[in-house]
């Protein structure tokens, strides 16, 4: 009588095995992702290797010719510039982000651009119909001849299509509705995600396919599925964005053709994602030149790129019978505004511990790093005051507890786009005043 097959336990996030079901992964720690499989079959006992005569001679690295690997710019100017030029061919981009920032309507729009630049595109849609898809196309104006759709959820099927359209880049929307009939599971989970992904990553890799995989995200922001997902993927993005606000973040994780650390901008519209290749007054008031009390703007660092932000701090009335004085925040750290309430008070001689503090940034930029601890402590002085900042002051630097600024990273940088704005002035700490470009 045979015997029934073996299950077991795997966490959907990590991968970590157990052997019964419990509620938390004692692998990462996440809540709710063990899921049960059937177990693979037991390995044979290992071999020794035998040699193969290889298929291609190692060459010289300086005969290898270095043009098969060179970016393909696809129109996109901030999806280009995440990248490092463009696609390499042969590359597996993974994009993720949360459901409707307008993952599909970028990638719908790139593929448009590269399918009038390079010639084939293919859009395999697991998640939508052919329709819906024509709809959006419409709508963005992405229609082209050489734009291929094809809405399927099994592997072979998408690999089919790409025998029969020969294609130069392949998005795939999404990697978790995809699953292969080779192995157990339903899609999304640890072992079907890793199996659709690593036979993309081979196809891609024989055939010189840029292939995109669309991923979901975690409610805590990180990519649904195996961790090795990331791993085995040549560059990983996160789209970010606020539903209230048409600003999208296209943030580069991993590259290994290009930057890191580069962020693109985007500005969600009616007829679909345009590229703000230079967002410098989106975080500024518009209006009048006049300053006005509690406002001041500083510059921060979004990967390589420094943006202005204009920081607003409105401070009320003393809290009355012993009740704890609210503080709120958009778009800053809360910890941060706290200490720095806490500096300006006591090293400060500004009172504002028992009052009412409101601050926030202008756009939806959030801005967290220490850079921007000047800036609000003077618009929160400002506010408390009733004494405008100057409008051609820019403020950089992280204040102390004891009251000294102290100096940020890429100075000279954040001040050469503060000069290109038009900004005369600049606060700054002491030790980086020679670093200010000078007119």
């Amino acid at each position: 009588m045979a015997k029934a097959p073996k299950t077991v336990h795997t966490c959907s996030a990590c991968g970590h095995s157990v052997p019964k079901w419990v509620g938390q992964c004692p692998g990462c720690g996440s809540w709710g992702t063990i899921e049960q499989s059937v177990a693979a079959a037991p390995a044979s006992p290992a071999r020794r290797a035998t040699t193969a005569r290889p298929v291609v001679p190692a060459q010289s690295i300086g005969q290898v010719s270095a043009k098969q690997a060179q970016a393909r710019p696809t129109g996109v100017a901030e999806f280009d510039r995440v990248l490092g030029g463009g696609l390499v061919p042969g590359a597996v981009v993974l994009i993720a982000g949360e459901p409707g920032v307008g993952k599909s309507t970028l990638l719908l729009d790139v593929a448009h651009r590269f399918a009038q630049a390079h010639g084939k595109a293919l859009v395999a849609t697991g998640e939508e119909s052919a329709s819906q898809v024509r709809l959006r196309a419409d709508r963005i104006g992405a229609l082209h001849e050489d734009l291929m759709l094809a809405a399927e959820t099994e592997l072979s099927a998408v690999l089919g299509h790409l025998d029969d359209v020969k294609p130069g880049l392949l998005v795939l929307d999404s990697v978790q509705t995809i699953s292969s009939s080779d192995v157990d599971g339903v899609p999304g989970g640890v072992t079907q995600v890793r199996s659709v992904a690593s036979g993309l990553i081979g196809v891609a890799k024989e055939r010189g396919i840029t292939c995109i995989l669309v991923g979901h995200v975690t409610k805590d922001g990180h990519i649904a599925g195996p961790r090795v997902l990331e791993h085995l993927v040549d560059t990983v993005l996160h789209f970010e964005g606020d539903r209230h606000s048409t600003l999208r973040l296209l943030r580069g994780v991993k590259n290994r053709f290009g930057p890191a650390d580069e962020v693109g901008c985007f500005d969600m519209t009616e007829d679909g994602i345009v590229s703000l290749t230079d967002p410098a007054g989106l975080f500024l008031t518009e209006g009048s030149e006049e300053p006005v009390p509690g406002t001041c703007v500083t510059v921060t660092m979004e990967g390589r790129r420094a943006m202005l932000v204009e920081v607003q701090a409105l401070v009320g009335g003393s809290a009355k019978d012993g009740t704890i004085p609210r503080r709120t925040v958009s778009g800053l750290d809360a910890a941060r505004l706290n200490m720095g309430l806490a500096v300006l008070d006591r090293r400060g001689g500004v009172r504002c511990l028992d009052r009412e503090v409101y601050a926030a940034t202008v756009g939806g930029m959030r801005v967290t790093e220490p850079a921007a601890d000047l800036a609000v402590a003077l618009a929160v002085a400002s506010s408390v005051s009733s004494a405008p900042v100057s409008a051609d002051i820019v403020a950089i630097g992280e204040v102390g507890l004891t009251g000294a600024v102290r100096r940020v990273s890429t100075v000279p940088r954040r001040l050469a786009e503060a000069k290109r704005l038009g900004f005369k002035h600049a606060l700054v700490p002491p030790v980086v005043e020679r670093a200010l470009p000078r007119a």
